[in-house]
C-alpha cells in the first residue's frame, strides 16, 4: 500500500482562482439576435404609439423588451372591466385608471433601462403638435377609431415620418407600413363605412346615435336584466396603494346590485335613472382631462324630469305607437319608465321559475327594443347627440364580435418587426401583411407596399408650411404673401379652404380683410390651395399653418423655405381620354369580330389569353364633384359627420345587422 503522496510546495495546493464572468444583459442578448447594427439603430430611437388598448399593450411590452430607447405613448381610454380578458398589462385594481399610465407603469418593470413617457390625452390636441411629431424615428397606430388613425396619418406625412398602422377584427388583422413618397398611405384607397363599432370607448365618451345605442343595448340592458359584469368580486385586490379607487368600486357595485335587487318596486325606475343619468355622469364630468376639447354632457334629475312630462305621462299609449317618430327627451322618460314595468314584471315572473333568470336584447322584442331606444336617446341628449327614432334603432342594433388576444399578438409581434426594417431604411423590403384564418392556405399573407395613389385626397398633394403671425395675419396676406408670392401661384385663379369650408375664392372675397384667428385658424390648422386653371394646374396643396414663436417684423405670413430655394409644385396629370366607339358592320357587330360579337383571329393562330380582371386596385379613379356656384362657396357648414368606423381591436366591437 503506497503511503500519502508528499507536496514539496503546500502553497501549490491551494485551488487556483477562476475570473467571474458578468450575467449576460438582455442588450448582449438583443445585439445577438438583431445584429449590432439594428440593435445600435433600436436603443437609439425615440418611438410614439398611439393607443394602448388591445393591441397596445402587446405592442408597449415587444417595444420595451426589444429594447427600444425612449417610447411614447398617448391614449384618452381609462380601463374598463371588459378589457381585462386580453390587456394583459391591466388588472382589477385598475380599473378606471388611465391606460397609457397604467400601461407604462407596468411595462417599465420588464426592462428598466428603456425610457417609457406617458400621456393620457387625446392625440388631436394641440400640445401634439407637427414639430412634436416630427422628433419620432417612428409612430405606432394601434387605434380604435377611423378619425384619430386619419389624423395621425395625415399628421405623419406633414412632419415626414414613416408610420406603421396596425387594426384587428375578430380573427382577422393588418398591417401597413406608411412612408411619404414611397408607399401608400392609410387614405390612398376609399374606406368602406362598415356598420361595426368599438365598444371600448362607448361608455365614456360617445361621439354618435350608434354609440348610445350600443351602450343601451350591450351595456345597460346586460347591468341590470342580464349577467352582470359588475358582479366579479373585488375581495382579491390588496394593493393598499388604490384603497380608495377600490372603495369607489365597491360603492358602485353595491349601487348597480340594489338596483338589481329593487326590481318591480316602485323606486327601480328612478333609482336606475338617477345612477346612469345623473351620478355616473357627474363623476365622468369630473375627469376633467377628458373635456379639455369637448363640450362634457349635461347630468339629468328623475324628479325634474318627470314633472315636465305629465302631458306625455298622460298620453303614453300614444307615445309608444310612435316607432316612427324621434322621441322628445320627455317622451324618451315615459317609454323609459314603461319598458322598465314589463321588464320588471317579465323578469320576476322568470325568478319565480328559474333563479339564474336572465333577459337578453332581441330586435324583435318589443320590451327590450323600448328600453335600449329609450335609455340610448337619453344618453344622446345628454352628451349633445342627434337621437333616433325607434325604427332607426331597431335597424342599428345586432350582435357583439369578441376581440382576440391571440390576434393582437400576433399583429403586434408583426409591427415591431416591419418596423426593423423601417430603421434600417430597407423601404423595399416593407410588406403589407394580412392575418386571415379562414384562408385555405396561408394564415399570414403578405403582399409587396403599395405605391401612392396619385388621386389619393390626403397624400396626392403638395404639402408644405407657413410661418405665421396670427395677432396679424388676415386671409389677405396669406394669400398674396404666400401663394401668390411664394408658392409661385401668381396670376392663376385658385381657391383656399380649410374644414369648414370655401374661404376665399375669385368670386368670394369677403373674408380677405379678416383675421386667420377670426376664420378658425391657429397653430397647425391646415389650409388647402385648389388651383382652378384649365391648363396645367397644379395639384392642390395643403398648407400646415406654424405659429411664429415671435412678432414677425415685415410680413405677417412668410416662407420657412429659404429664399434662395424654389420649390417646384407638381402639375396634375392628365387624365387619359376614353378609347374611340367602335364601328359598327352594319350587322349589329364589331368590325372584325364574327357573328357572336367576338373578335376573330386569323386562321392557325390562337387568341390571346384574357386579362384578368380588376377591382379596387389603388389606381382607381376617383372623380369628385364640387358645386362652384356663389350660393354653395358662401354656405360655410361643417363636413357632415362620419358615422361610420372602422373596427379595430380594443373592447371588442358591435356588427351592426341589415
Amino acid at each position: 500500500m503506497e503511503g500519502p503522496i508528499a507536496i514539496a510546495n503546500p502553497a501549490a495546493a491551494v485551488a487556483p482562482t477562476t475570473s467571474v464572468n458578468p450575467p449576460p444583459t438582455r442588450d448582449k442578448y438583443n445585439a445577438q439576435s438583431f445584429g449590432r447594427g439594428l440593435n445600435a439603430h433600436v436603443k437609439q430611437a425615440r418611438v410614439l404609439m398611439v393607443g394602448a388598448g388591445g393591441i397596445g399593450c402587446e405592442l408597449l411590452k415587444n417595444l420595451a423588451l426589444s429594447g427600444f430607447g425612449e417610447i411614447h405613448v398617448v391614449d384618452l381610454d381609462t380601463i374598463d372591466l371588459s378589457n381585462l380578458n386580453r390587456q394583459f398589462l391591466f388588472r382589477h385594481d385598475h380599473i378606471k385608471k388611465s391606460k397609457a399610465l397604467v400601461a407604462t407603469e407596468v411595462a417599465q418593470k420588464f426592462n428598466p433601462d428603456v425610457k417609457i413617457i406617458a400621456y393620457h390625452a387625446n392625440i388631436k390636441e394641440a400640445q401634439f403638435n407637427i414639430d412634436w411629431f416630427s422628433s419620432f424615428t417612428v409612430v405606432f397606430n394601434a387605434l380604435d377609431n377611423l378619425e384619430a388613425r386619419r389624423h395621425v396619418n395625415n399628421m405623419c406625412l406633414v412632419a415626414d415620418v414613416p408610420l406603421i398602422e396596425s387594426g384587428t377584427t375578430g380573427f382577422n388583422g393588418q398591417v401597413q407600413v406608411i412612408r411619404k413618397g414611397v408607399t401608400a398611405c392609410y387614405d390612398c384607397l376609399p374606406k368602406e363605412t362598415p356598420k361595426s363599432f368599438p365598444v371600448c370607448t362607448i361608455r365614456s365618451t360617445p361621439s354618435q346615435p350608434i354609440h348610445c345605442i350600443v351602450w343601451g343595448k350591450s351595456y345597460l340592458l346586460n347591468e341590470i336584466f342580464g349577467a352582470s359584469e359588475d358582479e366579479s368580486a373585488f375581495d382579491h385586490s390588496a394593493d393598499n396603494d388604490n384603497a380608495n379607487e377600490i372603495e369607489e368600486l365597491k360603492r358602485e357595485s353595491a349601487e348597480l346590485r340594489k338596483i338589481r335587487q329593487s326590481t318591480g318596486t316602485e323606486e327601480f325606475a328612478q333609482m336606475l335613472f338617477d345612477k346612469v343619468f345623473k351620478q355616473d355622469i357627474i363623476r365622468l364630468r369630473s375627469m376633467e382631462d377628458m373635456w379639455k376639447t369637448r363640450k362634457p354632457p349635461e347630468p339629468l334629475d328623475y324628479k325634474d324630469l318627470l314633472a315636465k312630462a305629465a302631458k306625455e305621462m298622460a298620453n303614453k299609449a300614444e307615445v309608444l305607437k310612435g316607432a316612427q317618430k324621434v322621441w322628445s327627451l320627455e317622451e324618451n322618460l315615459v317609454v323609459f319608465i314603461d319598458s322598465l314595468e314589463r321588464l320588471s314584471k317579465r323578469m320576476l315572473e322568470m325568478k319565480a321559475s328559474d333563479d339564474e333568470a336572465i333577459i337578453t336584447f332581441d330586435k324583435d322584442d318589443e320590451d327590450t327594443l323600448d328600453f335600449v331606444a329609450a335609455s340610448s336617446n337619453i344618453r344622446s341628449w345628454l352628451f349633445g347627440i342627434d337621437r333616433k327614432s325607434k325604427f332607426d334603432i331597431k335597424q342599428m342594433a345586432g350582435n357583439i364580435i369578441p376581440a382576440i388576444a391571440t390576434t393582437n399578438a400576433i399583429v403586434a409581434g408583426l409591427c415591431v418587426l416591419e418596423s426593423f426594417k423601417v430603421l434600417k431604411g430597407e423601404y423595399d423590403q416593407v410588406k403589407e401583411v394580412y392575418l386571415q384564418p379562414g384562408h385555405p392556405v396561408r394564415l399570414l399573407a403578405s403582399d409587396k407596399w403599395r405605391p401612392p395613389n396619385k388621386d389619393c385626397p390626403v397624400c396626392g398633394v403638395f404639402q408644405t408650411r407657413a410661418l405665421v403671425d396670427l395677432k396679424r395675419a388676415t386671409l389677405n396676406d396669406f394669400v398674396e404673401d404666400f401663394a401668390k408670392l411664394s408658392l409661385g401661384f401668381g396670376e392663376k385663379e385658385f381657391s383656399v379652404r380649410n374644414d369648414i369650408g370655401i374661404l376665399y375664392d375669385p368670386d368670394e372675397t369677403d373674408n380677405l380683410s379678416k383675421k386667420l384667428s377670426e376664420l378658425g385658424i391657429g397653430p397647425d390648422s391646415f389650409l388647402t390651395i385648389a388651383d382652378e386653371d384649365d391648363e396645367e394646374p397644379f395639384v392642390n396643396v395643403v398648407v400646415a399653418i406654424q405659429e411664429a414663436k415671435e412678432p414677425l417684423t415685415d410680413k405677417p405670413v412668410k416662407q420657412t423655405w429659404s429664399e434662395d430655394e424654389t420649390i417646384k409644385i407638381p402639375v396634375k396629370p392628365k387624365k387619359e381620354a376614353p378609347p374611340p366607339p367602335h364601328e359598327t358592320n352594319g350587322n349589329g357587330h364589331v368590325n372584325g369580330s364574327n357573328e357572336h360579337g367576338k373578335r376573330a383571329h386569323p386562321a392557325g393562330e390562337e387568341p390571346l389569353a384574357k386579362r384578368p380582371r380588376q377591382t379596387g386596385n389603388a389606381d382607381s379613379e376617383v372623380i369628385s364633384i364640387v358645386d362652384t356656384s356663389p350660393a354653395a362657396k358662401k354656405a360655410k357648414t361643417a363636413p357632415p359627420s362620419n358615422d361610420g368606423v372602422i373596427v379595430i381591436e380594443d373592447s371588442g366591437s358591435i356588427v351592426i345587422e341589415d
